[in-house]
């Protein structure tokens, strides 16, 4: 990991760690203040990397944080702009999906790569299904879209076997965990006291965008 990376992580850390205290404290300006700033640093330790494995890779993974930043943006609001903001987080999930299909990802990882995310995304589905109520096709489809995101960042590393391509791929990974943890907590109601679920959604939420900015640069 370069020195410049590892500022920024120290960075995201810090910005991170008040991000997930201030959601603790229900401290709303201090929400508003560091959560937009953790994907801000995110944006310009990608922008200001080499446009290795290839300009466009780093150019999507850029366009997926700007859709993150504003999805953001809108889930933080004290309105309720929930199907707005998955919309956004969608929209970057396919950003992240046609970067990590750069290589060939998904000739690579087809058919048997695909069935460990289909039927992760299957249980998903099942067990929200019942409670979802007029956001069953929304959520629906972005579950389909998250997963496959996730198959084609491992799909990915299979083909090029770099550490970037690894990290995007455990980054996708805690992506499913923040955002199975999200889904079940406002679906199907808390899974555990609010600090613990607050910590757990928000800290694999951030090294998910992390783990993947971080794989801009050097391949």
């Amino acid at each position: 990991m370069t020195k410049r990376r590892i500022w920024f992580a120290a960075l995201l850390l810090l910005a991170g760690t008040a991000l997930i205290r201030a959601d603790v404290a229900d401290a709303r300006l201090q929400i508003y203040l560091f959560k937009p700033l953790a994907i801000v640093l995110l944006l310009l330790m990608v922008l200001g990397a080499a446009p290795r494995p290839s300009a466009r890779y780093r150019t999507l993974i850029a366009t997926a944080l700007c859709w993150s930043l504003i999805g953001d943006v809108l889930l933080m609001l004290p309105v309720n702009l929930f199907a707005a903001g998955l919309g956004c987080f969608l929209l970057a999930h396919l950003c992240y999906v046609a970067a990590f299909a750069t290589h060939g990802a998904g000739r690579a990882g087809a058919p048997a790569g695909i069935a460990p995310f289909a039927f992760l995304a299957g249980v998903m589905l099942a067990a929200l299904w019942p409670v979802l109520g007029a956001l069953r096709f929304p959520v629906a489809l972005y579950i389909g879209v998250i997963s496959a995101m996730a198959w084609q960042s491992w799909a990915r590393w299979h083909r090029v076997r770099s550490p970037g391509a690894l990290r995007a791929a455990i980054g996708s990974l805690f992506f499913l965990l923040s955002d199975g943890v999200l889904s079940f907590s406002r679906f199907r109601g808390p899974i555990g006291n609010r600090a613990t679920v607050t910590i757990v959604i928000l800290s694999s939420y951030l090294m998910a965008q992390f783990l993947i900015a971080s794989s801009v640069g050097d391949e």
